[in-house]
């Protein structure tokens, strides 16, 4: 039997084509479409655990504003080179106001507290008023009590411009689409 060295020269040249093709779709796809990360600290348990990694969705803000209750990763805005990653849900929008008394988040004066059934246990604490200025947001972590969140930043609030996406599920300890 002939080994045809042309042949197996193609079949390579094909493999070596294949994988590049798909190294550069997981990186185009990583880069604009997703993001993909692990969470490293307790802030947003229950909702999201220590270790566990969340997919974004980058295209999530593209023709709709941030919501209320959104979980979203965004670069922190105390770290002046923009490597830092934060996930946290979004409490405050653009021109409210939010002040925090006994644990519950009131939002522009309102006499009923934000209601929030995601929260790990009963937050306790004192905290704003805050101003969320025109274009920025005031981000929480679910584990209120155990969160280095808005409420401890020197730069308070998040401009829209540093959200990279909105949390679509989480995965490593178990799939869980967050809501």
């Amino acid at each position: 039997m002939k080994i045809d060295k042309t042949e197996i020269g193609k079949e390579i040249v094909s493999w070596v084509k294949t994988i590049i093709l798909a190294l550069l779709l997981a990186a185009g796809i990583n880069t604009f479409i997703i993001v993909n990360a692990e969470v490293p600290s307790g802030s947003m348990e229950n909702t999201i655990m220590t270790n566990d990694r969340i997919v974004a969705f980058r295209l999530s803000y593209l023709f709709v504003e941030p919501d209320r209750g959104d979980v979203v990763v965004f670069h922190f805005p105390d770290d002046p080179t923009g490597k830092t990653l934060y996930v946290k849900r979004i409490i405050g929008l653009p021109g409210e106001k939010i002040e925090i008394k006994k644990g519950r988040v009131y939002i522009n004066g309102n006499r009923q507290p934000l209601v929030e059934n995601y929260l790990k246990e009963k937050a306790i604490g004192d905290f704003g008023p805050y101003e969320v200025p025109e274009g920025s947001y005031f981000m929480m972590g679910d584990n209120r009590n155990d969160s280095q969140d808005a409420r401890f930043w020197q730069n308070t609030y998040v401009e829209k411009s540093e959200i990279l996406g909105k949390v679509i599920f989480r995965y490593y300890k178990g799939f869980k689409l967050i809501e």
